[in-house]
């Protein structure tokens, strides 16, 4: 051997083992003997080109029941580590889960790759061996070894049809390559069967996705075991591998031969980690198995690397030989070099016994590689482990341990020969020697026990470890229990040396301990795991874990200490663990198990949430698989990995030592859950920290004269704590606490020291005691500083806290409305919010003035003792809504600072109810003048995170490729309807997202599309409706769909997507139809679709425009009632909008913003706002509407500075109109419509009906006149003239069309109408409007709505009418049918159609799976024989809305669609308008026209033709 690992070149460019092979013939499935397999060793000799013989490698069983149990295997020539040359291929074939869909035929693969194929392999030996292969759902994996043949692009797989059931359904393959790093999924889904299907029983299949896994590389350990008597060993070998890039993962040595005999030699290959250049490996056994010592003689550790090497001379032919001799000279030799994959070989010589009764009695050995580098060699650390000194700290359970340093680690090894008999009693000391290589700088260490006896809780106060070599001390302060049922239940702690600077002050009893030292350096992971929801989904097993990081794993975690279950892994349950690690690195991978043992040992894990809180991130691992033998793969052990759209990023907590001194004094203790909040300066603060976490810490903290310790992880309130909050909640069975004092110590920066803040209290916290509050506000007296010196000694410097903040008296008057039920009995509850931080929630228990509290009209006031929270401008209040009148109107809150006299007035005017309003008990009240941000718009939310650089979801998101987000550019609205498909297995619960990608791929944010409160999932069949802010990024052409599921149980069938960009006036239909799924389809989650196999339609193009509404500033000015709001410019005007209430909008002197997406119709001239009277408060008093172009920058004011009220104010009314004034002039003119309505000169003519009109015109409309208050006592009497006046309205300019309609009650309501006339006295002007014709039911069309056009107004031509016959057809779903009228408007580009009736006759309208068929006659919309694609078609039912029996035409109530693609038109189907909109259900599905019927949808159509008629 040389100084160097050798290295053997690879085999000659014309025979290299990546192209040439010797496949062995093929043995028949069912052969099992072993002398008929060619079980004994075999070597097989092939002639070369040219008569060069090559040797295949020997020793290589064909058995079932020796080495990898393989029977066929390729074979290439026998040089130095040619087996590292093959890649093996691990295939898992799933077979599906339906009846029948096992086989018992011989499957056989074949693999394409771009350097090759494999052939026709047959899969006859499985790796998880599940007795009887390819059975319905189970999940077969094998390990096939073969030449590289580079990149899968298909897979031929098949049967030979053989067996009593050889047909099969296979449902997926997946191929892993560890070496290429690459993960290859096959979905299948399809029978392979002569009598099923197609009757194939061969398919090629094509990957549809190809997953990154880490990249391994193949290794080969070649292990000589000694010739001495007794050499041998039944124990299970492991080995683990050091380079200078990290370590393997500990590599057990097995297979199905009888290994490690004396005198043998066995050869392992398998992948791990690259480690780069091996400096040590270590070896050992378990000691498990009768004769367990083993004496080991040597190691060789292969493995491939690139090299230079000398290229190979090319063989002269006979032609070349005849060359002239000159040129022979001139020809020089091309010698060089070239780059190749050589072998590099390690040789670890040993020769030594591994057991226990042989020489030092150690089972594992670290070993050098002959001729390594001198500063490496084996070094013995003396290990001291000292044992607490309280009571029940000794264990008698088995300890390990593993010591980290710069090179490596010792492995973990049992701490067993210690110089006591009775090792780790309390208070003493065991001594150990480890013996390792040369470890460097110790950087930490792990320490467990095993828990495996009766008295096995440990409490460690310290571990110190010298090293003999350089005489160094290392210091591991650890001051905690080991212990199932102790301190946070955890059984290892990993531990890092600290200065001895710290251990002298600790053994001088200076009360420094170094807990906070160990949190700072270290990670605590809170491991939440969730246990499915299947039956039989839990399992008695005992379950353990692994997390693995970027630089180090934390070694197996037994997890037995659950903190919220006594009994784990239940069906359906959460339970959580707390493990703590130092120095892992970002989280890679999760392995979690179980050891298979108890009653019930299977279990269906869901997932792994791990949270790491000084890291700010909580990853999630789904699972969502079987850990059981008898079910999917059989494994019981499963590596899982984070899905990158389920970690939360969040801000980085810190540690803190929190001690709490109990008073000396008679009954000073409490059994309370007590709570702490830390606050910083500008009123940071943490939220709240219960520091005990069960019953049981509860009862041993907190006693008399005690001193309790607690190290947190909260949020950073910065380098100053202000103040602290700390109290109990009053339970227990000795509930009263005084309470000395609180110090805070937190660590300085670089950890170089540390900082103790002192809270002084000296009081009780009790309600019999002191002032009764149980609740204190501290603020801190002394600040002790210890800094680390260069000199390496320890300065203490202690100085008092200036400028320290006071402790104010707030005096609050709690003012309850004057109504009828206005009072509660409940409790109440009050924070108040300052600039400088708040006095946490209160409990307003004693009125200083009241007895009974919180009466109709009574002011109750109370006295809160605080810290200094400056400027007050918030409060929140709440009630527990106990005891039997719990509801509760309050009017007002009254704050006064009496330090600063300072009053600051909180107007409410609300109710905290379940029953009423908004149904809500708490609320937050900002006090009057706050002019902070309270917009909870989505819009302007998303430009403030856009501002901030923000991702609204608060998601890392991780981009395959370089992509041009757009930023800084507007953002406007998308609107998304997304349909689920109709399957058993088509609805998901996975979180749902879009990504809309423009030119030069700009795209927007992830676009998270959730759904709303109280929808679980996308269902299957059912329709959702989504409006979601992102960047424009120009003209779409692809939009991204996806979900966050992983899991087979996340699969999610969609039907079809629809994108709407209403300020660009389009809108794509993307038909899908395809699953987004794992373990469905083609297996992807993910599908882009591009805008050519789209259906392109154009919409009305939007404009958005900021809406600001002002609640005037007057008593009870706020409402809970329903506000709608209509806009009319020069070009038209809007429909009726609702304005969400949602939460405290419109309340008393509040500014409230809203985006608004409405039609172009600028310039605006005038709004119409009405309420409609309903609510717990329906009176509003309207200060103003502002109303800004978010475009052009356009602003329209619009005052009214009155109540709409039936019962305030002057006018009494519900509806106002009010002109937009720009620059402090109207734009519409007040006016007086005089109409005068002529009744025909015919037989019974006149009606009794009562009538309505709508004006139209120029500037919108007037809104809904009923005609009740004519010249004439009884009205619309036959050959009779009408005159009535309406004043103040605003004026229409020309106008269009009247529609006029009556409500067909009265004993005679049929009404022959000859014509209206409307005079606008502004204008001075008459317009005619003739009509001539029945409005009946029973005469002319039986119609009793009629639109007229105006006579001196040719613009528009109501004379040319078209005939569309409609029919309609009800879904068969649940509650789709209605016993209602409905009524159908069609739109055009020019014109809007009147409302046309489907009238339910005999209460039969709308049944499921019935046809109505219905004319309508109408004005052609634009010009054309048929309706365009930009038409809309709106649908709803007729109510009876204050009897009228008719539909308040004036009030567009329904649900609009485009084109009819599908939908619930009903309050409870539909987000849209539920308010305005009756309880029943049509679902209107799609829209066929004569001109090629187009469908849409799926269950339901309305077909409507236009055809001229004749006669028009």
């Amino acid at each position: 051997m040389g100084s160097e690992p050798q290295t053997s070149k690879g085999p000659p460019e014309q025979w290299n083992p990546k192209r040439t092979s010797l496949r062995l013939p093929q043995p028949p499935r069912e052969e099992k003997s072993r002398g008929e397999l060619l079980g004994n060793h075999a070597a097989v000799t092939v002639q070369k080109p040219q008569g060069i013989a090559a040797t295949s490698p020997q020793a290589l069983w064909l058995d079932r029941n020796e080495d990898d149990g393989q029977i066929t295997r390729e074979l290439v020539p026998f040089l130095d580590g040619q087996r590292l040359y093959n890649i093996s291929y691990q295939i898992s074939v799933k077979t599906g889960d339906i009846p029948g869909g096992s086989s018992d035929s011989n499957v056989f693969v074949k693999l394409y790759g771009d350097k090759g194929d494999t052939g026709k392999m047959l899969l006859v030996v499985s790796t998880n061996n599940l007795g009887n292969y390819f059975e319905t759902g189970r999940t077969d994996i094998f390990k096939v070894e073969t030449f590289d043949i580079g990149q899968i692009n298909r897979l031929l797989i098949g049967h030979t049809n053989n067996g009593m059931r050889a047909g099969w359904f296979l449902d997926s393959v997946q191929i892993m390559v560890p070496v290429h790093g690459n993960n290859y999924m096959f979905p299948s889904h399809r029978w392979l069967c002569k009598d099923e299907a197609d009757g194939k029983t061969e398919v090629e299949i094509y990957p549809s996705e190809i997953l990154d896994i880490e990249q391994l590389m193949n290794y080969e350990i070649t292990v000589v075991t000694g010739d001495v008597m007794f050499a041998g060993t039944n124990a299970r070998v492991f080995i683990q591998i050091y380079g200078e890039k990290g370590k393997t993962e500990i590599i057990t040595l097995e297979n199905k031969s009888n290994n490690f005999e004396r005198n043998t030699t066995e050869i392992f290959k398998f992948e791990a980690k690259d480690v780069g250049k091996i400096f040590k490996i270590r070896i050992g056994h378990d000691g498990s198995g009768i004769g367990s010592g083993w004496f080991l003689e040597a190691v060789d550790v292969k493995h491939l690397i690139m090299a230079l090497v000398p290229k190979e001379k090319k063989k002269e032919d006979k032609k070349k030989k005849k060359k002239k001799k000159k040129d022979e000279e001139d020809e020089e030799e091309d010698g060089g070099e070239e780059m190749q994959e050589v072998v590099l070989t390690y040789h670890f010589p040993c020769s030594r016994w591994l057991s226990s009764g042989e020489e030092d009695g150690e089972l594992v050995v670290e070993l050098l590689p002959e001729d390594a580098e001198e500063d490496l060699e084996v070094n013995t650390y003396e290990v001291c482990v000292f044992t607490g000194d309280m009571m029940g700290a000794g264990t008698d359970a088995n300890v390990y341990i593993n010591i980290y340093g710069g090179n490596g680690d010792t492995g973990e090894r049992p701490l067993s020969n210690s110089d006591n008999l009775n090792k780790f009693e309390r208070g003493q000391e065991d001594v150990f020697i480890v013996t390792a290589i040369d470890l460097g700088t110790l950087k930490k260490l792990r320490i467990r026990h095993d828990n495996t006896q009766p008295y096995s809780a440990w409490y460690l106060d310290r571990v110190e470890i010298v090293d003999t070599k350089e005489d160094i001390t290392y210091y591991f302060p650890c001051n905690r229990w080991l212990a199932v049922d102790e301190d946070d239940g955890q059984i290892a702690r990993e531990l890092v040396p600290v200065d001895e600077a710290f251990m002298k002050q600790d053994e001088e009893g200076a009360g420094t301990t170094l807990g906070l030292e160990q949190k700072s350096m270290s990670t605590t992971y809170t491991i939440k795991i969730k246990t499915g929801e299947k039956k039989y989904a839990g399992t008695d097993a005992n379950v353990f874990a692994i997390l693995f990081g970027e630089k180090d794993d934390t070694g197996l975690i037994n997890l037995k200490a659950c903190k919220n279950y006594k009994n784990k892994f239940e069906q359906g349950m959460i339970n959580e663990f707390i493990v703590e690690a130092v120095d892992l690195g970002d989280l890679e991978k999760l392995r979690i198990g179980h050891d298979n043992s108890g009653g019930s040992s299977g279990w269906f894990l869901d997932w792994v949430e791990v949270d790491a809180p000084s890291q700010g991130q909580r990853l999630r691992f789904p699972c969502g698989r079987w850990l059981d033998e008898g079910e999917d793969d059989g494994a019981i052990v499963r590596d899982l990995y984070p899905a990158d759209l389920q970690t939360e990023i969040y801000t980085p907590f810190v540690p803190y030592e929190i001690k709490i001194y109990t008073s000396d004094v008679f009954a000073a203790g409490t059994d309370a859950d007590v709570f702490i909040v830390l606050y910083g300066q500008n009123g940071v603060c943490t939220l709240q920290k219960h520091l005990c976490v069960n019953e049981r810490e509860r009862r041993l903290y907190f006693e008399r004269g005690a001193e309790d310790m607690f190290i947190v992880e909260l949020e950073d309130i910065g380098n100053v704590i202000e103040k602290i909050r700390i109290g109990h909640d009053n339970r227990g069975t000795n509930p009263g606490w005084h309470l000395d004092r609180v110090e805070i110590r937190r660590q300085l920066r670089k950890g170089k020291g540390s900082e103790t803040t002192i809270f002084p209290c000296e009081r009780w916290l009790a309600k019999s005691e002191d002032d009764g509050e149980t609740v204190r506000e501290l603020v801190a007296s002394d600040i002790i500083t210890q800094k680390l010196l260069r000199d390496g000694t320890l300065k203490t410097t202690e100085t008092e806290v200036e400028d320290a903040l006071e402790t104010h008296t707030y005096n609050v008057s709690v003012r309850t409305g004057d109504m009828y039920g206005a009072g509660t009995d409940a409790n109440v509850f009050l924070t108040i919010y300052g600039d400088l931080g708040d006095t946490g929630e209160r409990k307003l228990a004693k009125s200083e003035n009241n007895k009974n509290k919180f009466e109709r009209g009574e002011v109750d006031r109370f006295t809160i003792e605080a810290v200094d929270l400056g400027q007050v401008f918030k409060i929140r209040i709440r009630h527990d809504n106990t005891m039997v009148g719990a509801d509760w109107y309050l009017d007002q809150v009254e704050v006064y600072d009496v330090e600063t006299e300072e009053v600051y007035m909180f107007l409410c005017e609300r109710w905290l109810s379940k029953k009423k309003e908004d149904k809500q008990i708490d609320r937050i009240f900002c006090v009057k003048g706050y002019e902070g941000e309270k917009s909870t718009d989505p819009y302007f939310v998303k430009m403030a995170q856009s501002r901030q650089g923000l991702d609204k979801n608060a998601n890392k998101k991780k981009k395959k490729k370089k992509v041009s987000v757009a930023e800084e550019g507007p953002i406007i609205p998308y609107h998304f309807t997304l349909s689920t498909g109709i399957d058993r297995d088509a609805s998901t619960t996975a979180r749902v997202y879009v990504i809309i990608i423009g030119p030069n791929d700009a795209e927007t944010d992830r676009l998270w599309l959730d759904l709303a409160e109280g929808k679980k999932s996308f269902v299957a069949g059912g329709m959702e409706h989504f409006v979601c802010y992102g960047a424009d990024v120009g003209e779409i052409k692809r939009v991204e769909l996806g979900h966050d599921g992983v899991t087979p149980e996340s699969c999610w069938l969609v039907d079809e997507l629809s994108v709407a960009v209403p300020t660009k006036g389009i809108k794509y239909i993307f038909p899908c139809k395809c699953w987004l799924a794992k373990d469905r389809g083609d297996g992807l989650t993910v599908r882009l679709l591009n805008v050519l196999d789209s259906d392109t339609i154009n919409i009305i193009r939007k404009v958005i425009y900021s809406v600001t509404v002002v609640t005037g500033d007057t008593q009870y000015a706020g409402t809970d009632t329903n506000i709608f709001l209509t806009v009319y410019g020069a070009n038209g005007g809007t429909e009726e909008i609702l304005l969400p209430k949602n939460g405290d909008r419109f309340e008393r002197d509040q500014e409230d913003m809203f985006t608004l997406e409405i039609d172009d119709i600028a310039p605006l001239k005038k709004i119409r706002v009405r309420i409609d009277g309903t609510g717990s408060r329906p009176d509003w008093f309207l200060d103003r509407v502002l109303m800004r172009n978010l475009t052009t920058e356009e602003e329209y004011l619009f005052t009214y500075e009155n109540w709409l009220s039936k019962t305030h104010g002057p006018k009494r009314t519900k509806v106002c109109e009010l002109p937009a004034v720009v620059d402090d002039e109207e734009m519409v003119e007040r006016t007086t419509y005089i109409i005068t309505v002529q009744t025909s000169d015919v037989g019974g003519g006149g009606t009794d009906a009562n009538v309505f009109l709508i004006v139209f015109g120029e500037y919108g409309d007037t809104g809904t006149f009923p005609l009740k208050e004519s010249t004439n006592t009884n009205k619309f009497e036959r050959k009779m003239k009408d005159v009535f006046r309406f004043p103040d309205i605003l004026s229409l300019g020309e106008l269009s069309k009247v529609r006029v309609w009556h409500d067909n009650k009265g004993p005679a309501p049929g009404w022959h109408l000859e014509y209206i006339d409307v005079k606008d006295e502004a204008m001075d002007q008459t317009f005619r409007f003739p009509c001539d014709r029945w409005l009946a039911k029973n005469e002319d069309d039986g119609q009793i709505i009629r639109e007229l056009a105006c006579a001196n107004n040719d613009s528009i031509d109501l004379s040319e009418k078209t005939k569309y016959d409609i029919s309609t057809t009800t879904a068969n779903t649940d509650d789709a049918s209605t016993s209602e009228n409905a009524w159908i408007v069609l739109e055009g580009r020019k014109a809007r159609s009147k409302e046309f009736i489907l009238e339910n006759k005999k209460k039969k309208f709308l049944r499921q799976d019935i046809k109505n068929t219905y004319t309508m006659k109408g004005q052609t919309k634009s010009g054309s024989r048929h309706l365009h694609e930009d038409h809309k078609i709106e649908a709803c039912d007729i109510a009876r809305y204050g009897g009228a029996g008719v539909p308040p035409w004036s009030q567009t109530w329904g649900w609009t669609r485009q084109r009819a693609p599908g939908g619930w038109v009903a309050p409870h189907r539909t987000n849209e308008r539920r308010e305005a909109m009756p309880q029943w259900a049509h679902h209107l599905q799609g829209v066929t026209r004569e001109t090629g019927a187009k469908r849409i949808g799926q269950q339901t159509k309305v077909e409507t033709s236009a055809v001229r008629s004749p006669d028009a």
